[in-house]
């Protein structure tokens, strides 16, 4: 047991240092939660030996864990301090909900897929984090609930920002998604102040398409 919880602490390390912190990646709490969050645990046992490697990952019903790298960068653009309340839109496997709940005061995120829902449920119990709220929905619409949230993070490609999640952003918040279609997508970040979203791009990515009445409503429109 040691033995395997020492590798996967070498190999977690040689993940931050090289695909996190030599692209620049700076913010010291990011890199500190990376560095701690066991990310192999969130994962199907097939995958466990890329569970640090510098690509996404497959997850359920086509789709995928992010690339590390981009975990890091979008949770970095966040600019959590830690007494924010976070939505995340796309719960996927857990791990970004993990990462913001090492740095947020709450989180809360939403799943359209049940089954990767109950998953991340499981995992998240099973490494002890309590402030995490996880709901099933069509994320494009948010989670009015809770609402209004400091941050809002997308982890899917919308053709737009959805009105819903700028509604449910707080003044002088920031909600960071990703951009357009199979075809190509922009990494935004969107800082909103007096209604109104400042937006700035931060270069091409690729996400699985956010499904739903405020996002693509079938796959064949990428």
């Amino acid at each position: 047991m040691s033995t395997e919880f020492d590798l996967y602490v070498a190999v977690r390390e040689k993940m931050v240092r090289e695909q996190i912190v030599a692209r620049g990646i700076k913010n010291q709490q990011v890199i500190d939660a990376c560095r701690k969050v066991p990310r192999h645990k969130f994962l199907d046992v097939k995958f466990l030996p890329e569970a640090y490697s510098d690509h996404p990952l497959p997850l359920v019903q086509g789709q995928t864990i992010s690339q590390p790298y981009i975990v890091a960068l979008m949770t970095e653009l966040l600019e959590l301090y830690g007494n924010e309340k976070v939505l995340e839109i796309g719960t996927g496997s857990g791990y970004q909900t993990a990462i913001l709940a090492e740095l947020a005061d709450t989180v809360h995120s939403v799943e359209r897929i049940p089954e990767l829902s109950q998953a991340a449920r499981q995992t998240l119990a099973e490494l002890g984090y309590k402030n995490i709220e996880l709901h099933i929905g069509d994320g494009s619409t948010g989670w009015q609930e809770q609402a209004p949230y400091d941050r809002i993070i997308v982890t899917a490609s919308a053709p737009n920002i959805p009105q819903p999640l700028l509604d449910q952003l707080k003044e002088n918040g920031k909600i960071v998604i990703p951009l357009g279609s199979n075809f190509g997508q922009d990494l935004v970040v969107g800082e909103k102040h007096k209604g109104e979203l400042k937006i700035f791009n931060y270069g091409k990515v690729v996400f699985v398409p956010l499904l739903g009445a405020f996002g693509w409503h079938e796959e064949k429109e990428q």
